[in-house]
């Protein structure tokens, strides 16, 4: 059966700026690539090379800002499309209430609601990369410069993967309609609807920040990790048996943490 024009509009935009988000991301990487090279040139003091690598100068507002709007930018990326089906089943259903005689607010809201989240956790990722910068746990590329503190990670990571919290937070994800009634069903204002997707935002959130943790030890710019978590978390929240798909993962990190710190 055909989508609805409102649904492939949706799906058009919601593409579009997870595509926008990537691009921004991949420059960045690809930025990064060669900071020695990039920082002998004349007029790079500013360049992205030299912003998201502290380890060459001091932390300044600036730079924390530019730091915030790195995670919120690629937390835009990762987590877009693990939302898309919830804000289509809003999409669907907006269109078809004014024959009911009111009307909901379109679920462009829904989706800056649960991205405004994630935006809050970019914040504390920043604060986060910050003191471990200050701590020299992380090296200029932004990747463990421990393997004892990386060890650690991963095994918080993969013990995280398997807590009730973890389900609690999981199994809200991956009924969106059940979520949705759960929590006062669709909205006819747009404050509603903001607030029902920063509801759900922060049920996404304490779901995945553990995963996002574990950009810390492989590199926070690493794109095939970025898109290794972010395809975990799709298919955690998507796929059939996402729940024994999440515990798996926890397996993988804790082997992995276990063997960091046994090197």
């Amino acid at each position: 059966m055909a989508w609805p024009r409102m649904q492939i509009v949706v799906v058009a935009a919601l593409l579009a700026l997870a595509a926008l988000a990537w691009a921004y991301v991949i420059w960045l990487a690809n930025e990064m690539s060669a900071p020695a090279a990039m920082a002998n040139m004349p007029g790079m003091a500013m360049s992205g090379v030299a912003m998201v690598a502290p380890a060459l100068g001091r932390w300044t507002l600036t730079h924390f800002l530019f730091i915030f709007t790195m995670w919120a930018v690629m937390m835009v990326g990762m987590m877009t499309p693990t939302v898309t089906p919830t804000v289509l089943i809003y999409a669907r259903v907006t269109p078809q209430t004014p024959s009911l005689g009111w009307r909901l607010a379109p679920a462009a809201w829904f989706a800056a609601g649960y991205l405004i989240a994630w935006t809050l956790f970019s914040v504390f990722a920043a604060m986060a990369q910050w003191g471990l910068e200050s701590l020299a746990l992380l090296t200029p590329m932004m990747a463990s410069a421990s393997h004892r503190f990386g060890g650690l990670v991963l095994v918080a990571a993969g013990a995280y993967q398997w807590l009730p919290f973890k389900d609690a937070c999981l199994s809200q994800c991956r009924t969106p309609l059940a979520f949705i009634q759960r929590h006062g069903g669709f909205q006819a204002s747009a404050a509603g609807a903001l607030r029902l997707g920063l509801l759900h935002g922060a049920f996404c959130v304490g779901c995945c920040w553990a995963l996002m943790a574990v950009l810390f030890v492989v590199g926070v710019m690493n794109l095939l990790w970025i898109a290794a978590l972010m395809i975990v978390a799709l298919l955690e929240k998507a796929a059939p048996g996402g729940r024994y798909l999440a515990r798996l993962a926890g397996v993988a990190a804790l082997v992995a943490g276990l063997w960091m710190l046994g090197v």
